[in-house]
């Protein structure tokens, strides 16, 4: 019986989370902001490294409009219910995290690099602290040449788990904005850490503009 449990959980969860997040999708009055930088890249054939705090990951895929992308999701439990149920949206997920299968997940995101597919990932993940840069998005910068483009995702009801990162979870019927920030370089030449900061203050900033377009309609962010 543990073993048919485990087979469903792994081969038939993730495949109701995917409708689920495409229900809620449906149900949810979604917009998109800042993102004419990025479509500016996208139409010159470029493709970008994405950038999102860990909580927001469950519906980012359904904000991103670009040419396809390979998430970077840890090889945990966890993680590979997330990676079929991204998989189940369309997108396809590399396996390894800082802390577990780093290095070899790091030299595939180079190889895909030089492929026209965008990289997701979450410099904050797999165990945070939450909402603080680690030097991963900084190195795939640096050595792919690729910008980094700071995407956050707000909603107006929601619930909040009791996680690290106090994951999000959506409610239908409510009000979701995604939001873009400016494309950010960095040089072989520039300061790793000098962009970390820069990284680290877009993507607060990209958050913040969220906020305040939910709060243009009189709502509040979960």
């Amino acid at each position: 019986m543990r073993q048919v449990g485990q087979w469903l959980l792994l081969n038939v969860a993730p495949f109701l989370a995917a409708q689920l997040i495409r229900l809620i999708a449906v149900l949810s009055r979604r917009e998109v902001v800042g993102d004419k930088g990025v479509q500016q890249l996208w139409q010159r054939g470029e493709t970008v490294i994405i950038s999102t705090w860990h909580d927001q990951l469950l519906m980012i895929p359904l904000g991103y409009d670009g040419p396809g992308g390979q998430i970077l999701i840890s090889r945990s439990r966890d993680g590979e219910l997330i990676a079929r149920t991204v998989q189940h949206l369309g997108h396809h997920a590399v396996r390894g995290s800082s802390s577990r299968g780093g290095a070899a997940a790091f030299k595939q995101l180079l190889r895909l690099a030089k492929q026209p597919f965008d990289i997701g990932i979450t410099p904050d993940g797999p165990r945070g602290p939450r909402h603080e840069m680690k030097n991963g998005a900084v190195q795939l910068a640096r050595l792919s040449g690729r910008a980094v483009v700071p995407m956050a995702l707000v909603a107006s009801c929601g619930h909040r788990f009791a996680s690290w990162d106090k994951f999000l979870l959506p409610y239908p019927f409510g009000r979701i904005v995604y939001s873009y920030g400016e494309p950010l370089y960095c040089g072989r030449d520039d300061d790793p850490e000098d962009f970390k900061q820069r990284l680290q203050q877009a993507m607060i900033d990209n958050h913040r503009r969220a906020v305040e377009r939910l709060e243009s309609y009189g709502l509040s962010a979960v």
